[in-house]
């Protein structure tokens, strides 16, 4: 068991290390997303209001349109955002198919194009990678990681005794102690973490089951995840009915409110209105739809509160993983498990080097090629993550294609760090990283106070919490890798011993 724990942690380690810390930053995806469009004001307006106003412009520019998507704003988020489908019939208006709108009055919003937090939420699970092979690669690592829990919890031999056992400057001993402190403190986040993030994508995984049960995976996605079924349009014209009553309608059967709207074919009638509930505050993430005619306002169907065992597991599974139930103050507690799950990962890779440093020990090419990749990774994901956010200053507001510009800054950014870590001797290399990292976490901050009028001072004079939350975190952030760049410029100590660090430098 201890020899299958250290390879299955050593093996996956690496891509293990990237997930759980863009997964942590998600649990704070509407906050960054909003940070990274400063010009958007926060606006709180209701979800029936919202649609209403949606509609009411897309009537305007899409009246055609077979297609509407509207997600609506909630008390994270403050915008409504919609993707449509234009008309393909000749002389139809053409409008952006992806609209960002003033939830108030539903008119367009000029701000900065940006993934926001969606793009670490995804990165966690695809890895940058084209679908499904970023998906298939994240769920061997999750199955990596299960195992390596299993057998961890196994071999652990003073598994209480560990929780309380930290003993500092000891070298080989300190890390074996960071990562038990780590991995025992949060241990059933841990276990939780990893078996719903398998679950969430079960379905790709094991896909016999839906097959052998469904002639269409079209009905499966119906009966599961009330995918609105297709409807062919009639061609006769009927106009749309008020929709915010039927959001209203739909709020109060559910006791919460609409997160989504589908409209298709809009005006025609066979219109199809249908809403998807919102799961902030719920720990069944499961969906839950309501589908009106869009020309008479009936209710047609629903899906989702009454439903079967295995889909409100697979919905509770859902919700206990991405934590959309939670509030601030959970969410900051789950935020902290999470730095708990990526430090013991970390923990555990240097702890590997660390015990084939040994005096006397002869190094081999293995070990050179993990305590570069470790380098890379520990400091190299950090400081790809700071560059993204800095990016997202630096780069023109209107410049064309500037979110895959942000995107392809962190991964650049990552990637020259790592070779030129790489190139130095390790003791120097994580001094030197842990250095750039503090600087590229502090410069987050001070280009937002230089770019934009939310810097910290002035966010907190406005009680703008989440810019001034913003802010302060990437100081403590900064504060951290600075702290750290001095230990082991210092001593040494909390990256080796001195033994080990004679034995790197002579690498």
């Amino acid at each position: 068991m201890a020899w299958i724990h250290g390879w299955l942690g050593l093996l996956a380690g690496w891509l293990l290390f990237a997930m759980f810390l863009t997964g942590t930053a998600s649990y704070f995806r509407p906050e960054i997303t909003r940070w990274m469009q400063p010009e958007l004001a926060m606006r709180p307006v209701s979800a029936p209001h919202a649609a209403a106003a949606a509609v009411s412009y897309l009537q305007r520019v899409g009246f055609d349109d077979p297609l509407w998507y509207v997600y609506l704003p909630d008390p994270r988020t403050n915008v409504t955002r919609v993707f449509a489908l234009p008309a393909s019939k000749p002389g139809a208006p053409h409008h952006d198919q992806d609209l960002v709108l003033d939830p108030a009055t539903g008119q367009p919003v000029r701000a900065r194009e940006t993934l926001g937090g969606e793009h670490f939420y995804r990165f966690h699970f695809q890895l940058q990678l084209p679908y499904p092979l970023g998906r298939w690669v994240a769920g061997a690592c999750a199955m990596f990681m299960l195992g390596a829990i299993v057998s961890g919890v196994i071999t652990h031999k003073r598994i209480f005794a560990d929780l309380f056992t930290l003993r500092w400057s000891k070298g080989q001993r300190s890390w074996l102690d960071a990562h038990n402190v780590s991995a025992v403190l949060a241990l059933p986040y841990h276990a939780m973490i990893t078996y719903t993030g398998l679950l969430t994508l079960i379905a790709m995984y094991m896909p016999s089951p839906i097959a052998t049960n469904y002639a269409r995976p079209a009905d499966f996605d119906r009966e599961v995840y009330g995918t609105p079924a297709e409807i062919a349009p009639t061609g006769r014209r009927a106009p749309l009915v008020a929709i915010a009553p039927l959001a209203e309608d739909a709020a109060r059967r559910w006791k919460a409110p609409p997160a989504t709207m589908i409209v298709q074919h809009p005006n025609d009638a066979a219109a199809r209105v249908t809403f998807i509930r919102s799961t902030l505050g719920t720990l069944d993430a499961g969906a839950a739809t309501l589908t009106y005619s869009g020309a008479t306002g009936q209710l047609l169907g629903r899906t989702g509160g009454g439903a079967g065992a295995a889909a409100s597991t697979a919905g509770t599974m859902l919700g206990l993983h991405v934590a959309h139930f939670a509030g601030q103050d959970l969410r900051w507690a789950l935020f902290c498990l999470g730095l708990a799950g990526t430090a013991m990962v970390g923990t555990g890779l240097l702890l590997w080097t660390a015990a084939r440093r040994r005096p006397g020990a002869v190094p081999f090419p293995g070990l050179w090629l993990v305590e570069r990749l470790n380098i890379a990774t520990i400091v190299g994901t950090p400081i790809g993550m700071a560059a993204y956010l800095l990016a997202n200053r630096l780069i023109p507001a209107g410049a064309p294609g500037r979110a895959d510009m942000e995107v392809q800054a962190m991964f650049w950014s990552w990637g020259v760090i790592a070779v030129a870590l790489c190139a130095r001797p390790v003791r120097r290399a994580w001094t030197e990283g842990l250095a750039c990292a503090a600087a590229a976490f502090a410069a987050v901050p001070l280009a937002n106070a230089l770019t934009t009028h939310h810097g910290l001072p002035g966010s907190l004079i406005e009680g703008d919490l989440v810019f001034a939350g913003f802010d302060a975190a990437m100081i403590a952030v900064a504060s951290l890798f600075a702290l750290a760049s001095w230990r082991s410029l210092s001593t040494g100590k909390p990256l080796l011993s001195k033994r080990v660090r004679q034995g790197a430098d002579r690498a």
